[in-house]
């Protein structure tokens, strides 16, 4: 028990450490960015009396340490402060844009797991062939090629050419306003609300964003798949099994792969936290009111609290997958308990 215990202690102060770390790099990215937040809230031509009375009831005429512990102070009560644009506060900010987010990386995750894992046992089993070849053109390509780069050719052929995919935005703007936000899921809220066409037009803004997300995921879950059933079908129990003479699928899907799922609970996880982090440029591309393009917007506008806020959020998240997912490995694995 105490083995277990010291197992827990140690988890815990490892996940303390590095949250700590990720605050004071937030807290430095608002204090090293070369716009000023106080000019970026009065203007430029503000008196300089008012320029300084602003920066006095922003905290930043105070010595570096004090600014730093006040931030901590704040950031543990959930206080980001205010965003210059929408005068909202930040985290009302991030709670209306971020279930935006964590609809395209839901979708897109499912997507690519679904596609990318059995590609990669397929080209695991068929290696050396031609379809193990093509299969890792396409997820170097996947890799290879910049999201944003992606998003622009899709825009351009099958919105601007064609014409049979949607715009920009997350709905027409008919529907814009008329669908109460519940979970934040524009289609499940849709389903809720029961308007079919707001859910179809929904799942119609949706599909270019989470094609694009969904791709750039799957090279990277076919990848790693492939790897571990290499490993995996190199195994003793596998030639064993063979010997048996068992059919290929029930080697394959009943004896290798159970030994490399748990190995992908983690290869998930932080392909999730990827795609809530990679969805910033999607978004801005695809003008999606997630929580990407409020941070790209406030960036640009000098609008430091929502940056730091949203940046904190991701960080936070990657740590919490992390860890779900070690946890997920321990209790899968008997052999890691």
């Amino acid at each position: 028990m105490s083995k277990q215990l010291k197992i827990l202690a140690t988890t815990l102060g490892s996940v303390l450490i590095t949250l700590f770390g990720l605050m004071v790099i937030t807290f430095m990215i608002g204090r090293v960015m070369p716009v000023d937040p106080v000019i970026a809230a009065v203007g430029d031509n503000a008196p300089e009396a008012v320029i300084q009375r602003v920066r006095a009831e922003m905290g930043l005429d105070q010595p570096l340490i004090v600014q730093f512990y006040n931030y901590i102070v704040q950031v543990l009560h959930g206080d980001f402060g205010r965003s210059i644009l929408t005068r909202n506060p930040v985290i009302e900010d991030i709670s209306r844009y971020f279930p935006a987010t964590m609809e395209l990386a839901t979708a897109a995750l499912l997507i690519s797991a679904l596609i990318g894992i059995p590609l990669g046992v397929w080209a695991a089993v068929r290696q050396g062939s031609m379809t193990d070849q093509v299969i890792r053109v396409i997820c170097l390509a996947g890799h290879s090629v910049p999201v944003f780069v992606l998003a622009l050719l899709s825009l351009l052929i099958f919105y601007a050419t064609l014409g049979i995919a949607p715009g920009p935005g997350r709905q027409d703007i008919i529907y814009e306003g008329m669908i109460p936000q519940v979970t934040g899921f524009l289609t499940i809220d849709t389903l809720i609300e029961g308007d079919f066409d707001a859910f179809w037009d929904a799942v119609k803004h949706m599909i270019q964003p989470v094609v694009i997300l969904a791709y750039f995921s799957m090279a990277y879950i076919t990848r790693m798949t492939r790897a571990f059933m290499l490993d995996a079908l190199k195994g003793e129990y596998i030639i064993t099994a063979r010997a048996k003479g068992l059919s290929l699928t029930a080697v394959v899907w009943k004896h290798a792969f159970p030994t490399v799922a748990v190995q992908l609970v983690t290869v998930l996880a932080l392909t999730y936290a990827g795609l809530l982090e990679g969805a910033v440029v999607t978004e801005t591309v695809f003008s999606w009111p997630g929580l990407g393009q409020y941070l790209t917007v406030s960036l640009m506008n000098g609008d430091m609290n929502p940056v730091v806020g949203a940046t904190l959020l991701i960080g936070v998240i990657y740590v919490g997958l992390n860890l779900l997912a070690d946890i997920l490995y321990k209790v899968l694995d008997p052999r890691v308990r």
